[in-house]
């Protein structure tokens, strides 16, 4: 697994513990903004698309007014109003330091806004460690691979040489879509039996995991 020049990341669920973040604030958001409140699951089949996309899956028949106040309650909430914890997952800044250290390529494609994520990004303590970043309102929203082909592009690898690391179907379809090998990670909102029907080159449940498959 160490034969690629280039790992691309998912972010939340990832390498981020912030499912359990997510879930509440889009159900907080979703309260004060006068929707239905979506149930645990509901929230967590939409975590990886563009927040906008996400918000018109998740309530249906509502106006673009209502999804861009939404959105807009979700992002300021979500930095100042939940206070639901979301470290790094055990083994993120070892593992990552390990592919640098190997002369890899790292970027991240995230569903979040570009706004948001640099927040969070810069508090990471693993920020340095990237060599590029795509956010949801940067491309088309996953699964398409759009988001994937700018990063290929931006840093010049072929798909056969690249790496998608994801816990969710929308990552790994994604991957399948842009025509790169993927692996799934387990400890975020999707199962083994779930990620298998993508075809991934392994299957992980954690950071460490992966690690010791990658460098094995």
């Amino acid at each position: 697994m160490d034969r690629y020049k280039l790992y691309i990341f998912d972010w939340d669920g990832t390498l981020m513990d912030s499912i359990n973040k997510i879930v509440h604030t889009l159900q907080g958001a979703a309260q004060l903004s006068q929707l239905a409140i979506p149930s645990d699951q509901a929230v967590k089949n939409i975590i990886g698309m563009s927040l906008t996309k996400a918000a018109q899956q998740l309530f249906g028949d509502v106006t673009q007014h209502q999804i861009d106040a939404f959105v807009e309650t979700y992002k300021h909430h979500y930095k100042h109003g939940n206070t639901t914890p979301a470290p790094m997952y055990d083994g993120c800044s070892t593992f990552l330091t390990n592919l640098r250290e190997a002369n890899k390529l790292i970027a991240v494609a995230t569903g979040k806004a570009r706004e948001g994520f640099n927040d969070i990004f810069a508090l990471s303590n693993v920020d340095h460690l990237f060599h590029t970043t795509r956010c949801g309102d940067e491309a088309i929203s996953k699964p398409n691979p759009d988001m994937l082909l700018q990063i290929l592009d931006e840093l010049n690898v072929n798909p056969c040489d690249a790496l998608m690391v994801g816990d969710s179907h929308f990552d790994l379809l994604m991957a399948q879509n842009a025509k790169v090998d993927s692996i799934g990670i387990t400890h975020g909102v999707g199962d083994a039996q779930m990620l298998a029907q993508y075809q991934p080159q392994a299957i992980v449940h954690s950071l460490d995991e992966l690690n010791r498959l990658i460098f094995k």
